[in-house]
């Protein structure tokens, strides 16, 4: 099952679960004329894809839940720990991407430094993230809508009574609104993106700048609040995985609250991933592509410290904890400022806007990537010779994000889109001195430095985020994981163009014999 074969492609092939693609296989697979990507997206256009799928709600609310719930002000500290990590990550990303500007991002990675059924876990795993997150971000999307109405006088309901049943009519048709921009080109959603980027970032610098008006010295002390019982009720599985390993009683703030936080704020940097996937469709991507990815964390990274800084200055974390629902609004209301509230709802409603869009394009080209490699069924990334874009398949991922948004309480499953992307980390981190070792050979438009010290503590630290993750999430995951082996098993290990010997374009009559 693992014995290594020579292919023209690359050093070496592995047979069976192991099996892994060479660089240059995956290359090939750009000469396929019924599923080619255009080149069209420039270094600005994908760190304007990274800021606008970092800069969401989020920013307005996971630093107070993290303050209030976890780590006090020290959860700038958190803040600091999980760009720190995203950064490490974030390098090896661009590392693979200028190197093989494939679509697929960790997954088609995976295929080549550690074996396809490894790559079929992380794809897996990432379809997970992207799917929950899509789900979650157009739900909050159309909660949001209905509270900026309010705000300004106007009642419309969240919901409407279709057939007996509750369904949110904002999720719907918001998705369909960027499944139609999608599906009709990737240059004109990222220049209308752009535009909503440029909108929310201007919101969150105007927040910014008005909230250190009301600072207080005083609210950042203490600075590490003293480690104290949970809230009484707490369960086990919804503690750390570490504290429940360790067999600690649930706690908040102190040491582990901080990386706690950390952990949960992880959230507010997921999305850079994404940016990797769109490397096929990237100008000069050995270039474009780190840059891209740097530069859009390096901004992200700066906006949402000085939001934290600001929302743990204005008011005590305990006034936040006691308020229920911690967030930027609530700290500009105990302090009188009830005006902002109108200015962050309209930002919040921009902010998810333009999220929800990368979203969407990250979802469609894993299982693209996926398919077109026949793990998934090949007809699914057919793309169209007037758009460039795998249309269907952009019109099906919609579909079944709207359906979910529209009629499940998706967003009970927030905190699964943190460790699908946190497993997609560690991989991409130990996979960069893996390919650095078998094909030293390679033209690497970005190299992380230090390799493979940097790498290596990436993996670590990525690893260690997830474990406190809380106990409830990792078993939702394991059960994700074992749907994804039967399908792999069932389906994916037949299909299998590498598996056939068919690394090269096939067609879909070929794949079928």
């Amino acid at each position: 099952m693992t014995t290594p074969s020579p292919t023209a492609g690359g050093p070496r092939e592995y047979r069976g679960i192991l099996r892994r693609r060479s660089v240059e296989a995956s290359m090939a697979q750009l000469d396929d004329p019924d599923r080619r990507l255009h080149r069209t997206l420039t270094a600005w256009d994908l760190a304007v894809l990274g800021v606008s799928v970092a800069v969401g709600a989020g920013i307005f609310s996971v630093g107070a839940t993290a303050a209030a719930n976890y780590a006090g002000p020290s959860v700038i500290l958190s803040f600091v720990i999980a760009s720190l990590v995203c950064g490490l990550a974030i390098m090896c990303y661009a590392e693979f991407a200028s190197t093989m500007p494939v679509a697929g991002s960790a997954y088609t990675y995976s295929y080549t430094t550690m074996g396809e059924l490894v790559a079929w876990i992380i794809g897996w795993d990432l379809i997970l993230e992207m799917l929950l997150a899509s789900a979650v971000i157009a739900k909050f999307w159309g909660v949001y809508l209905s509270d900026a109405f309010g705000l300004f006088g106007i009642d419309v309901p969240a919901t409407v009574e279709v057939l007996g049943a509750d369904v949110a009519w904002g999720p719907m048709l918001i998705v369909a609104v960027f499944t139609v921009l999608l599906a009709i080109g990737t240059r004109l959603s990222t220049r209308v993106n752009s535009v909503f980027t440029i909108i929310k970032v201007g919101i969150t610098l105007f927040v910014i700048v008005a909230g250190f008006f009301y600072v207080k010295a005083e609210n950042w002390t203490p600075f590490v609040p003293p480690s104290q019982p949970a809230e009484a009720g707490t369960s086990a599985l919804h503690q750390p995985l570490t504290g429940f390993l360790l067999g600690m009683d649930p706690s908040m703030y102190g040491v582990m609250g901080i990386l706690s936080g950390a952990a949960l704020v992880f959230f507010a940097f997921i999305g850079f991933d994404v940016v990797a996937t769109t490397a096929e469709e990237t100008k000069n991507p050995q270039r474009a592509v780190p840059r891209g990815i740097l530069g859009g964390l390096a901004l992200v990274t700066v906006l949402y410290i000085l939001v934290t800084v600001v929302v743990t200055g204005m008011v005590s974390y305990t006034e936040l904890a006691e308020s229920g629902s911690p967030s930027l609004t609530t700290a500009f209301v105990l302090v009188g400022a009830d005006w902002a509230g109108r200015v962050i709802s309209i930002g919040i409603l921009v902010g998810l806007t333009s999220v929800l869009m990368v979203l969407l394009l990250g979802l469609t080209r894993i299982v693209f990537a996926m398919s077109r490699d026949g793990l998934l069924p090949r007809g699914m990334s057919r793309t169209s010779p007037r758009f460039g874009t795998p249309t269907w398949l952009q019109v099906g991922a919609g579909v079944v994000v709207a359906l979910i948004a529209g009629l499940s309480e998706v967003e009970l499953l927030e905190e699964m889109i943190n460790i699908g992307t946190l497993s997609a980390f560690v991989l991409v981190s130990f996979g960069i001195p893996l390919l650095r070792r078998s094909r030293p050979d390679l033209e690497r438009g970005f190299r992380v430095p230090f390799s493979p010290v940097l790498p290596i503590i990436s993996g670590v630290a990525c690893i260690w985020l997830m474990l406190n993750l809380t106990t409830l999430t990792w078993l939702r995951f394991l059960v994700w994981v074992l749907v994804g082996l039967v399908i792999y098993f069932g389906f994916s290990y037949r299909h299998s163009l590498l598996g056939r010997g068919t690394p090269a374009p096939v067609t879909d009559d070929e794949a079928l014999l």
